[in-house]
């Protein structure tokens, strides 16, 4: 058989392995997802604060010990700043809104009750098919309403009831990022002793790559989550919202969930002002979710490609593929699926190269 046939099949080997083992792998989290979140978590911050962590090494002179919490204290510094800042505001804004809101909702009422007497006046003249397509739509919209109303609710009392279970997952990822960071070399070194030696530095390989491309997978969802928060509070701000940075952080939080999305904040938002006779602000906020809407698709494979060295069509394929065999987790997954192909192409290519 031809070198080159060898070197091919050997190649799609690694590829259908690594795929393999990723579907697998998939599948095993979906139970298992929940115990391993904070390990999962601390091996990728433990990755973040590496270089941190290797300048205080190299630089100071300093044990790695102690540069591991000198890092993590400054890292965690910093973030507790910017939320503290990001919360004061936002409790400034949700402390007026709350002042606010009930005249907000008895005009919503007003409306509808409005809305309901033009209807029942007009029900002589207007055709029994009309009539009854409009009594069915506020029938609808009433239900729509209550079932909102019932979600929030019971998301708040998820989250309530969530914070003792967020509180231990954020103190065990905490301690295991500190091992994590100050065990790295022993970690490595107990996995080249614990695999025969051609493959335990040949998986290292490739698990390097696939978790540096899977950070840079991160950091575009970051970006682009960032793109929409600030469009969104920077629009909101000309057009004169007082609570521009709550909204705009509740957008960000929503365009991590693609089934939801920014409009979810938007329409319902749009369709209040409609019926509220605000048709001029209405347009704005339309015309500001038609801009986070047209940037976010322009740049999200651009975005994602760049970061993770693929062409945009490959990115794209992989999201598309993933949506269609895995719902919704498939658009996080096809590109990490991606990611893993290549990885192990790159090492599949470095390992024959060699020889």
């Amino acid at each position: 058989m031809p070198e080159w046939v060898k070197r091919v099949l050997s190649i799609a080997g690694v590829i259908l392995a690594a795929g393999a083992a990723l579907v697998i792998l998939w599948y095993a989290l979906r139970f298992l997802f929940p115990a391993l979140l904070p390990f999962f978590l601390a091996a990728v911050l433990s990755l973040f604060i590496e270089p941190g962590v290797r300048l205080l090494e190299t630089r100071l002179r300093l044990p790695r010990n102690l540069s591991v919490v000198l890092v993590m204290l400054v890292v965690l510094g910093i973030i507790g700043l910017l939320l503290t800042l990001a919360v004061l505001r936002m409790i400034a804004e949700l402390g007026h809104l709350s002042v606010v809101l009930p005249d907000y909702i008895a005009g919503l009422r007003q409306t509808v009750e409005e809305l309901i007497e033009n209807a029942a006046r007009l029900r002589g003249t207007l055709d029994p098919v009309v009539l009854r397509y409009l009594e069915g739509a506020i029938a609808s919209a009433t239900a729509s309403l209550e079932q909102v109303a019932m979600v929030a609710v019971r998301s708040t009392l998820n989250v309530v009831t969530g914070i003792p279970g967020a509180i231990l997952i954020i103190l065990v990822t905490l301690l295991a990022t500190y091992f994590f960071s100050r065990d790295k070399r022993v970690i490595v070194n107990f996995w080249l002793r614990f695999l025969p030696a051609p493959w335990a530095e040949r998986t290292l390989t490739v698990g390097r790559q696939a978790f540096g491309a899977f950070l840079a997978y991160i950091r575009a969802q970051l970006i682009l989550v960032s793109i929409s928060t600030a469009i969104t509070i920077v629009g909101l701000l000309l057009i004169g919202c007082r609570y521009a940075l709550t909204i705009g952080l509740l957008v960000g939080l929503f365009d991590l969930i693609p089934v939801l999305g920014p409009a979810t904040i938007f329409v319902p938002w749009i369709g209040y002002a409609f019926l509220t006779g605000a048709t001029v602000y209405a347009i704005k906020l339309a015309v500001l979710y038609a801009a986070v809407f047209l940037v976010r698709q322009m740049s999200e494979a651009k975005v994602v490609a760049a970061n993770l060295g693929l062409h945009p069509l490959a990115v794209l394929a992989a999201m598309y593929i993933g949506l269609k065999l895995l719902g919704v987790a498939g658009l996080f997954l096809g590109p990490i699926l991606l990611i893993v192909i290549q990885a192990g192409y790159k090492a599949g290519k470095t390992y024959f190269r060699g020889k």
